[in-house]
């Protein structure tokens, strides 16, 4: 056996052990991933509630994101069952370990890893994440390996630092991690996301040309509408909680806010995930921008 699949045979025993870290209601859940072909060589690697972009080049793979050690290690598995090229390069789309800290198996085989300067500087220690070998400023960057070309597009301040969507001009796809998951609310009380400036993104996000998203969270792909759909959420749930303050007339009573904040947004919203669950803490994180401006 390959010495890769070798390493990734031994991490699925360590799956178990994240599992309840990871999505603390699925403790007794066997491992959960999955390698879904998006288009020709594009694929999306799902390791629970993560997702990441595989690339697969005339001259080598390409990963985005590569998660964390255990969901690395059944990646490298799932790659070596698609092609015997080595992977060449990791790009990381932001600062957060949850989606940067598995990339030490693919560094150990050669692989070079990129990150925007911003994301760099602002990247926490951790044992688990490779610091990168390449680092890019400005609103663009174009990684080319063999037959693929990747544009890595720095979108501004919206969510951790240094956030850049990645789009395939061939395959007219977009890799848009955080800032975008389909069919659901923004994520609990929305933590180093900041909402104005991601609904900004999200308008520059919407001018690129592409036909197809993959999400770092939810399906493995999804229409361009998705973009426009999560800009939307955002704003009407701006609009929402401003005028539920002010019919409710006291800015601390976030039960009573969220109750008129669904009632006007459920029509619209109601089925998207986690409606009921995070309206609270998607309302507490609004009221905290329109109160001191953070």
């Amino acid at each position: 056996m390959h010495a890769v699949g070798k390493f990734a045979a031994s991490v699925a025993g360590a799956a178990a052990g994240l599992v309840f870290m990871i999505a603390p209601g699925l403790a007794q859940a066997p491992a959960q991933f999955e390698m879904t072909k998006v288009a020709d060589n594009v694929y999306s690697f799902r390791f629970f509630v993560h997702r990441n972009m595989v690339v697969v080049t005339n001259d080598g793979v390409i990963v985005t994101d590569p998660i964390n050690p255990v969901a690395a290690g059944q990646m490298m598995a799932e790659i070596e069952r698609l092609t015997d090229k080595p992977v060449k390069l990791v790009i990381y789309s932001h600062n957060h370990w949850d989606h940067i800290s598995g990339a030490k198996i693919f560094k150990d085989q050669g692989a070079k890893v990129i990150q925007h300067a911003l994301a760099a500087k602002d990247t926490r220690p951790s044992p688990n994440v490779v610091p990168a070998d390449e680092t890019f400023s400005g609103d663009k960057h174009v990684v080319t390996l063999g037959d693929q070309t990747v544009e890595l597009i720095h979108v501004g301040p919206s969510h951790g630092s240094g956030m850049v969507v990645m789009r395939l001009p061939k395959q007219r796809i977009l890799h848009t991690i955080d800032v975008v998951t389909p069919g659901r609310v923004a994520f609990r009380n929305m933590p180093d996301f900041y909402p104005q400036d991601w609904i900004k993104a999200l308008r520059k996000i919407e001018q690129l040309e592409y036909d197809t998203v993959i999400p770092g969270h939810g399906p493995a792909s999804a229409p361009k509408t998705a973009v426009v759909a999560q800009r939307e959420y955002l704003e009407d749930l701006t609009k929402a909680v401003s005028t539920a303050v002010k019919t409710v007339g006291n800015p601390f009573a976030f039960d009573k806010i969220t109750e008129v904040v669904k009632t006007d947004l459920r029509p619209k919203y109601g089925q998207w995930g986690e409606f009921d669950n995070w309206m609270i803490l998607n309302v507490d994180r609004i009221t905290l921008e329109q109160r001191i401006g953070w």
